[in-house]
């Protein structure tokens, strides 16, 4: 049933993700762009840990913990480069 399960999320997550890609590729305007990114990380961040899950092992915890600093860096960095122009100033 477990299995089950995880299978079904993982089927759902990916859906999510694709409508995220849609989202990412016809938004209207570029504050949408980046929210459409930054919820596509969140879903590949979930992705992981279903497939760390479904697989057993642990190894994949740490990429995920990777990819949501690099996630939330990269949706900070593009924030600031939308408001000012320039991400350091």
């Amino acid at each position: 049933m477990m299995t089950l399960a995880l299978y079904a999320t993982i089927a759902m997550v990916s859906v999510a993700a694709l409508l995220n890609v849609y989202r990412l590729v016809q938004g209207p305007d570029a504050p949408d762009r980046v929210l459409a990114l930054d919820t596509l990380y969140i879903n590949g961040i979930a992705l992981v840990i279903l497939l760390d899950l479904t697989l057993g092992s642990r190894l994949y915890l740490e990429t995920a913990l990777l990819m949501a600093i690099m996630g939330f860096v990269g949706t900070v960095a593009l924030a600031k480069y939308l408001k000012r122009g320039s991400v350091i100033e």
